[in-house]
């Protein structure tokens, strides 16, 4: 990559780390993948029958003891290894990201990844999508820290490791990148800078996961494109059920994140038990509620499909106008909420986006058979259908606070590419609506609150900036090889420290500083017959014309110079940077900055005038504040000039400016200009003043 310019080197730095990055994330989608067919099909798939049709309210004892077992195992195996990394993952993923400089240790979401297995495949009411965004964003920090990359990168090699898992466990390569790069805001925001590594990494997540697992690749976490594929948006009339399908998402998902939150971080806490058992407790509780509504437990989404069929080849079916249908659907979407709440919010390992991808179904299927059960017959078999991954889309988007997510991922995973505008109405309702209440409460709401941010302004100033444009062309302090040292230190002038650029046929050679003149200096014998050649520095770290003054910082703080030479790429000298010069250029860009926010907006020359006025008091005293005040001008004074008035002496006051009614300061004040009742004096006062006593004549 040496011979690209920056920032294409930086960017093909980043591209190929992430596809290293896409590689071992989709590798370890494809191991949780596998790992999770075995183990439901031998555990929950053989122990506990029928769990996608209508049936409710019978008793097992596997539907009670499964998620309890799970529970317990998970909760022992976390307890065990990684006692301090409780947060699911995609709270993990952005409170790396936010608060810990991008740096996300693999041992707890790999911990966490082996724990989900046990859970999932024991009936637990939770998806593989938080562990694997752990697991997948851990990889990425690693591989970021591995190819020492800057703070910033790793945090960007972080987002594009969860955009990896995500994209691959659910094949939605796009919706997977959308993901990870919005999941850390809770506000309509994404992590601009990450995008480009997060579409490559989940891009090649997806095509190893695809690659290893082959025919394998279709099944698993997502809806059967079979059955959604041909569902489309085909009159304005069927807006009228999306417009109540969207707040009624928003409401279901705000339900989901308020007990969420009360449970994982008011009741949990307070438990007084071991914290490895408490997950094995909401494993029992997830238990009984299976025994009253078996579909709880349901780990591919079979009892979601069906409903989109209509049950047709199940026995026992009820008429799809039943009233029956409308109490199933919508006690299981409370239950799935329930039972999701008492398995993750417990503590057990495992994600929240497939319960919620389950729900949503869940309350889709609700609204049709609804309004099937009000309007028999009035409602078209398409419409119903299409409710179901159109309401997944709207809790997931208000649940996990990712509209735009929601809406491609949902078209990804259940091939419904027609249902964008409804999509759409719904997700953005749902979201405005549940977005309070999201469950993941490290996010922030935009990137102004993010800590990562805080210097973006300075920074994007910085990376927009190249060292030709603000280094110092004309640098006085240079001298030809054979210069004597008696005629550099007549060039050195007083109160300052030169750095000395050695040049020859307009090559730089070599650097002189006034340490390097002091250490000679220190043999008076040989002051009189050494040449810059004999003292300079040969090994000088360089800037480049086309660099940008970010870059130039970061070589300032490793080598701790003080003054840096520019060169061309035949080492040709152009000029010298120095901080001070950085330092200049910045004041005077962010003080141009601020003149313009102030004629943009009117509203905030109040402020301006205020910090005037305190740099006006910071340079005129050094005392305390609380005897500079901003006085009305006192009735007797008014229409006399301060010299009339004889201010100091009839008010114990010295008056150091007077602020306009515009806002406009003069300093020093005009002594014989007539005061006026709209002007303000900004005055120093030494003792109370008769007219602080009169409410006509109070300060500010």
């Amino acid at each position: 990559m040496a011979g690209f310019r920056k920032p294409a080197a930086r960017w093909m730095r980043l591209f190929a780390i992430g596809i290293i990055v896409g590689v071992i994330g989709g590798l370890s989608a494809a191991a949780l993948h596998q790992l999770l067919e075995i183990g439901t099909e031998h555990v929950v798939g053989h122990f506990a029958k029928n769990l996608t049709g209508l049936d409710n309210f019978r008793f097992e004892w596997a539907l009670l003891l499964l998620p309890t077992i799970g529970g317990l195992a998970s909760g022992l195996i976390t307890w065990r290894f990684v006692p301090t990394a409780r947060e699911h993952g995609t709270n993990a993923v952005a409170r790396s990201f936010h608060h810990r400089m991008g740096e996300l240790p693999l041992k707890g979401p790999l911990v966490r990844a082996a724990a989900v297995v046990g859970v999932i495949s024991c009936g637990g009411c939770c998806g593989p999508e938080g562990p694997i965004a752990g697991l997948g964003a851990a990889i990425g920090s690693s591989v970021g820290k591995f190819f020492k990359v800057s703070a910033r990168e790793r945090r960007i090699m972080l987002l594009a490791g969860c955009a990896a898992g995500i994209g691959a466990i659910f094949q939605c390569p796009l919706g997977g990148a959308l993901f990870a790069t919005s999941i850390i805001y809770s506000e309509e925001e994404f992590e601009s800078g990450a995008m480009v590594p997060s579409f490559v990494a989940s891009v090649i997540a997806y095509t190893t996961f695809k690659t290893v697992l082959g025919g394998l690749g279709s099944g698993g976490f997502l809806l059967s494109t079979n059955l959604a594929g041909g569902l489309t948006f085909s009159h304005p009339m069927e807006l009228i059920p999306y417009a109540v399908l969207g707040p009624l998402c928003g409401i279901v998902a705000a339900f989901l994140g308020m007990m969420f939150i009360n449970v994982e971080e008011r009741l949990v806490p307070r438990l007084p038990i071991p914290g490895w058992l408490i997950p094995g407790i909401g494993g029992l509780a997830t238990g009984a509620l299976a025994c009253m509504l078996p579909q709880v437990m349901d780990y591919r989404y079979e009892f979601i499909q069906n409903s989109m069929t209509g049950f047709k080849h199940h026995e026992g079916i009820l008429n799809s106008g039943s009233w029956n249908l409308v109490y199933l659907f919508g006690a299981v979407a409370l239950a799935k909420c329930v039972a999701n709440v008492c398995t993750v919010g417990s503590g057990g390992a495992g994600g929240n986006f497939g319960p919620c991808v389950f729900i949503g179904g869940a309350v889709g299927a609700f609204l049709g058979a609804l309004i099937e059960a009000l309007y028999p017959g009035q409602i078209p078999e398409n419409l119903r259908q299409s409710l179901i991954p159109v309401g997944i889309g709207g809790v997931v988007a208000a649940a996990m606070r990712t509209p735009v997510a929601a809406m491609v991922m949902v078209m990804e995973m259940t091939g419904s590419y027609g249902l964008i505008v409804p999509l759409m109405l719904v997700c953005m309702s749902a979201y405005v609506i549940g977005r309070k209440w999201g469950i993941n409460t490290e996010q922030v709401p935009t990137s102004a609150q993010s800590p990562t941010h805080a210097g973006d302004a300075i920074i994007h100033l910085l990376e927009n900036w190249h060292v030709e444009h603000i280094m110092e062309r004309n640098w006085g302090d240079t001298v030809a090889p054979d210069a004597t040292l008696k005629s550099m230190i007549q060039r050195v002038r007083p109160g300052t420290r030169p750095v000395f650029a050695v040049v020859s046929d307009a090559r730089l050679v070599g650097i002189i500083s006034l340490t390097d003149i002091r250490r000679i200096m220190e043999e008076p014998a040989l002051a009189d017959a050494v040449i810059a050649s004999d003292m300079m520095t040969e090994k000088v770290s360089v800037l480049l014309a086309d660099d940008d003054v970010y870059h130039a910082l970061n070589e300032f703080r490793r080598g701790n110079h003080q003054v840096m030479p520019v060169v061309s790429h035949e080492r040709i000298l152009l000029g010298m940077l120095s901080r001070e010069r950085i330092y200049d250029a910045i004041r005077e860009s962010l003080a141009e900055s601020q003149r313009l926010m102030f004629e943009e907006h009117d509203g905030l020359a109040a402020i301006q005038q205020e910090g005037q006025l305190q740099q006006l008091v910071m340079g005129v005293t050094p005392m305390k504040r609380d005897i500079i005040q901003r006085l009305l001008v006192p009735i007797d004074a008014l229409g006399k000039s301060l010299r009339e008035t004889d201010f100091r002496r009839r008010y114990g006051a010295q008056v150091i400016a007077i602020e306009d009614a515009d806002g406009r300061v003069l300093c020093p004040p005009d002594l014989d200009n007539p005061l006026t009742s709209d002007q303000r004096l900004l005055a120093i006062v030494w003792n109370e003043p008769a007219m602080d006593s009169s409410p006509s004549n109070a300060g500010k």
